[in-house]
């Protein structure tokens, strides 16, 4: 059974901080072919569509489009804030392996 993904407070808070709801833009978080391990993840501010999955927190919304919701069933979207950088990260319980910067991943 596929089950939605899961959104942190840590990300809607993030969102928030950077005014996205305000723009009129939501966090895009997707699944496409290439990369080191065979898929990637493509993580943007955009708009929604009308057939998008729309997880939803005061106002901020990350949405996932029909195609990656079976790639990124029960995963966790989360803001991760370290020495090298901040990022949104996924959490990928699908993932049998990723590559050294998380961005990369295959099943």
């Amino acid at each position: 059974m596929n089950l939605p993904p899961k959104v942190t407070d840590r990300a809607f808070a993030r969102l928030a901080e950077i005014g996205a709801s305000a723009q009129g833009q939501a966090l895009r978080v997707a699944v496409e072919g290439g990369g080191c391990s065979g898929f990637q993840y493509d993580i943007r501010l955009d708009e929604p569509a009308s057939d998008d999955l729309v997880l939803e927190q005061s106002g901020e919304r990350v949405i996932v489009d029909q195609v990656s919701l079976p790639f990124l069933s029960n995963a966790v979207i989360d803001f991760s804030e370290e020495l090298i950088g901040a990022r949104f990260v996924i959490e990928n319980p699908n993932a049998t392996s990723s590559c050294g910067c998380g961005t990369s991943f295959s099943l």
